[in-house]
């Protein structure tokens, strides 16, 4: 009894809930584990004991080391977009998991014997929780361009260097010829590689030139859609990107408990909508839902263009205040007049009032309210109506 008690009062999603925290959780577990471990092992010479050691080259033995904690930061990057439900960090985590495993049988020590477990655990945990993660990346043209960009300087400047290794000091591989070429375009040049002749400066001079630009360019389009992002989200707003996305949509203006239903039918049904709101507090409690909203005033006309009410499909206006609701709807129908406006009025004595500000519908709570309790008392309603609302309540 107390047992299914407890499952009742569960959330219905409530195994999706634990199955997808496990999975980010473990993932988690094994990028601070693989930072840990490849920090105490970062001077690691040669393994300690086991029978990889006669096996692996000193050379990759001596890598271990750093080379395990950067794939820990990379994990924690993957557990970044594994937190945000993206099928992209699913793959990247399910990639780096048997490499983790792999430095940790390398590393050969009681310290590298959690993350080897931990990994391996970790993957079929991962597997199963396969659909969990759905969301795709979206990538603009010009995030593209510029991750494009800055691969190919850095290829341009690591196939120029080697083959140009003779007007160099310093570059024999081809593993010299990336050093060379990163180092001198992220700006550091520690200057232990340098042009010897003419033309090796003139190729020097052109990889500054496009590191730094493509470095530039890189940064801004790829971080900083992120941070601009994650402020508008933590401010409850929406960024101007993502407001041009929107098209045939459904408005919804103001928010308040009268809202609440609108907004949550609308998300049940995976209608396209966004919210317009000046209530800083509700405009963020929705942008944590992944909701759309936009803050600012319902009844000015700025917010509304922003909103593109020119290309929406519809205009709801309902929440607990008839007065903001009729300047709203004047507004709405001002800036558009063939769009179609439904509104609800708590007081019914404003119905007319809603009406001549320009609403098309007008539905009085009141009144609505009255016919479904009468009607279910009397048992003509057979809807399932009023049930879901005392349900709710």
């Amino acid at each position: 009894m107390v047992g299914e008690r407890v499952t009742e009062r569960l959330p219905e999603n409530w195994r999706w809930i634990v199955t997808t925290r496990a999975a980010v959780g473990l993932a988690l577990l094994v990028a601070l584990l693989s930072v840990a471990t490849g920090i105490l092992r970062i001077d690691q010479a040669a393994a300690d004991f086991g029978p990889l050691a006669p096996h692996v080259p000193v050379a990759v033995q001596n890598a271990v080391g750093f080379t395990g904690a950067l794939t820990g930061f990379l994990m924690l990057g993957s557990v970044l977009a594994l937190r945000r439900g993206l099928r992209a960090g699913w793959w990247a985590t399910l990639l780096l998991l048997p490499l983790t495993a792999v430095q940790g049988l390398l590393q050969a020590s009681s310290y590298s014997l959690p993350l080897v477990v931990l990994s391996v655990v970790s993957m079929p945990t991962l597997l199963l929780t396969r659909r969990r993660f759905d969301r795709s990346l979206s990538l603009t043209t010009t995030q593209l361009a510029a991750g494009g960009a800055l691969v190919g300087v850095q290829a341009y400047g690591t196939f120029g260097a080697y083959a140009l290794r003779e007007d160099f000091d310093g570059i024999e591989h081809l593993l010299d010829a990336f050093y060379f070429t990163l180092i001198t375009s992220s700006t550091v040049g520690y200057g232990d590689i340098g042009p010897t002749t003419e033309i090796a400066q003139l190729f020097t001079m052109s990889v500054v030139v496009l590191g730094v630009a493509s470095f530039g360019i890189a940064i801004g389009a790829l971080v900083g859609p992120a941070i601009q992002a994650r402020i508008s989200k933590t401010l409850g707003i929406m960024t101007d990107s993502e407001l041009e996305l929107l098209e045939n949509h459904v408005l919804v203006l103001g928010y308040g408990d009268l809202t609440e239903p609108i907004v949550t039918e609308l998300a049940d049904a995976d209608e396209q909508f966004l919210v317009v709101t000046r209530d800083e507090t509700a405009a963020s409690e929705l942008s944590e839902r992944d909701i759309r909203v936009l803050s600012g005033n319902p009844s000015d006309e700025g917010p509304l263009e922003r909103a593109k009410i020119k290309s929406a499909r519809t205009v709801l206006v309902a929440t607990n205040n008839d007065a903001e609701d009729a300047l709203a709807v004047l507004t709405a129908r001002e800036l558009r007049p063939d769009v179609r406006i439904v509104t609800a009025a708590t007081d019914r004595e404003n119905t007319a009032k809603l009406e001549r500000a320009g609403a098309d519908d007008v539905i009085s709570l009141a009144e609505l309210g009255g016919h479904l309790l009468v009607r279910s008392a009397l048992g003509s309603d057979e809807s399932p109506v009023v049930s879901r609302l005392l349900e709710s309540e």
